[in-house]
């Protein structure tokens, strides 16, 4: 199997350093805005609520071709451009730097911390209002604290460690279709009236991408925890074996299970989306009065990983 590791160490270095510059999407928006594009139009086509659910669940399944399709059509002639061109790795690589979410994760969770020491608990609301579905009003503070580390670890998996994997393994291509995956499960995938039969594909398949991404960055959280210490990472492994499956998705709960254990919290639990109760499992056996001084912790955390996965990624690039 042909892998890519020099290539995925230069993209998450660029991403790391540079992110995804406002001036550039202000400009040119973003990659996944395109592709959100595509799936929202076909959405409209395609999607239409006078048909059956087994008519609506073939439709969703042709959308979902037909987003491979163009993506990994337009990656492929774009990463054979690259390799044409002097230095075209360094574009390669920056342009798959695009698509990984390294900077804007760990800084959408800073402000959440920033708004604790700036406004207060309305202030850290708003915050994190930006990044998980729940609904806001119905968060204390350490509700709020929870569901911001919750989303970290959740979006460490699907934002940068599975991206990276299927980079590794794919070439820009391979990422290219990764992000498609998830995009469209983000947009269409969820169980709701309009969604549950046309989006049926692109959640199953999006689980199926993320298991290897999963299990992991639960690895690199556990191994990044026994930099701190060994006892964090026992706490880490323990909680990942032990609550890991418990978890509704086949994926979350890895990433959010050795969070838990190396904070010595307890994450998931019930939680309202919009108005509606969800009852979830805790995972870990720690505190669930968590703290803005525990999404400091776990932002360290999150840093160590993210350096374990470039040495990772440095180390088979001179091991290739």
């Amino acid at each position: 199997m042909l892998l890519h590791p020099f290539l995925l160490a230069t993209a998450l270095i660029i991403e790391a350093a540079a992110g995804y510059p406002d001036p550039l999407y202000a400009r040119f928006r973003h990659p996944v805005v395109w592709i959100g594009a595509l799936i929202a139009q076909l959405d409209r086509a395609l999607n239409h609520e006078h048909d059956g659910f087994a008519k609506r669940k073939a439709a969703g399944v042709l959308a979902l071709v037909v987003v491979l399709v163009t993506v990994g059509g337009i990656a492929v002639a774009v990463a054979w451009v690259c390799r044409l061109l002097p230095f075209g790795w360094l574009l390669e690589a920056a342009l798959a730097s695009t698509l990984l979410a390294q900077r804007s994760l760990h800084d959408h969770v800073a402000a959440v911390a920033k708004g604790f020491r700036t406004g207060g608990l309305e202030e850290a609301r708003k915050a994190v209002s930006m990044i998980v579905g729940r609904n806001p009003s119905t968060l204390d503070e350490p509700a709020v604290a929870r569901a911001a580390i919750e989303s970290l670890a959740e979006n460490f998996s699907d934002g940068v460690v599975a991206p990276a994997f299927w980079l590794l393994v794919g070439g820009l291509p391979g990422l290219a279709l990764y992000k498609a995956v998830n995009t469209a499960d983000s947009m269409i995938g969820h169980r709701t009236p309009r969604h549950e039969a046309f989006g049926w594909a692109a959640a199953r398949l999006d689980d199926l991408v993320n298991l290897p991404g999963s299990r992991l960055t639960a690895l690199l959280l556990v191994a990044a925890a026994w930099t701190t210490g060994a006892a964090a990472a026992r706490q880490a492994w323990a909680s990942v074996r032990l609550d890991a499956h418990r978890h509704r998705s086949p994926n979350a709960g890895w990433p959010e299970a050795a969070m838990a254990g190396a904070l010595d919290l307890r994450l998931g639990g019930p939680r309202v989306y919009g108005s509606i109760r969800i009852e979830d499992v805790w995972l870990g056996a720690g505190r669930t009065a968590a703290t803005p001084a525990d999404i400091g912790q776990a932002l360290r955390l999150y840093r160590r990983a993210c350096l374990l996965l470039i040495a990772s990624s440095l180390v088979l690039a001179a091991a290739g």
